[in-house]
């Protein structure tokens, strides 16, 4: 659990360099509330179908401590949870929920303090009636997620760092934060800047205050 907790003073942007694309929730899951502070766990999955939500219901009383709920829906029709399900989760520890689908009773959750990152808010609670597997493998903003990846969200977005490469990811990720903070922001330019101007010139493009690119300069 200490390798998961180190996620939670690293911004999503870092883990997010280190595995790619694929990795990455899609801009429609983000938090419902701000500020929402950086949170990370291992993931616990849960599979909604859509207009129904009794397995996130379930997951409650089942995900331990420190646990990041993470549920495929994709309904857009029906809220998977409410204020009581929020404040159930977080009175047992739940660090938060990240779900392919919608919530109701914002005003709640958002009082309480119960990080969400979902995809908006509906009024109209889904039913309670089909019995799916918890903890198999889900798809979650386009992600898959299996139980026990960890799960980094912040107000940038969601990060799944697969299990099997928790120690590396984190370990990229602290020295890429170190070498950025060694580096000015005069460090960084003088760096940039010609790398840019290389890659443009490469391209042919101009330069407006030489009237040269790259295909004119002698070789």
């Amino acid at each position: 659990m200490a390798d998961v907790d180190a996620f939670t003073d690293i911004p999503t942007t870092t883990p997010a360099d280190v595995l790619g694309r694929e990795q990455v929730m899609d801009i429609g899951i983000r938090p419902l509330w701000e500020p929402v502070p950086r949170v990370a766990g291992p993931a616990f999955t849960v599979r909604c179908p859509p207009g129904d939500n009794l397995m996130l219901h379930a997951a409650i009383h089942r995900a331990g401590p420190g646990s990041v709920v993470v549920v495929e829906s994709g309904d857009l029709d029906h809220a998977l949870a409410g204020g009581n399900v929020c404040a159930v989760a977080r009175r047992r520890g739940i660090t938060a929920f990240v779900a392919d689908g919608l919530i109701r009773d914002l005003a709640e959750v958002r009082d309480m303090r119960f990080p969400v990152f979902a995809r908006g808010v509906i009024p109209i609670p889904g039913a309670k009636s089909a019995a799916t597997p918890l903890n198999e493998r889900v798809r979650c903003g386009g992600v898959a997620v299996d139980v026990g990846d960890t799960v980094v969200a912040d107000e940038e977005g969601v990060v799944v760092v697969p299990g099997a490469r928790r120690e590396e990811v984190l370990a990229a990720a602290r020295a890429e934060l170190t070498k950025e903070a060694a580096q000015s922001l005069d460090d960084w330019e003088s760096a940039h800047r010609p790398r840019i101007a290389v890659i443009l010139a490469d391209q042919g493009f101009e330069d407006s205050r030489t009237g040269l690119s790259r295909k004119a300069l002698p070789s």
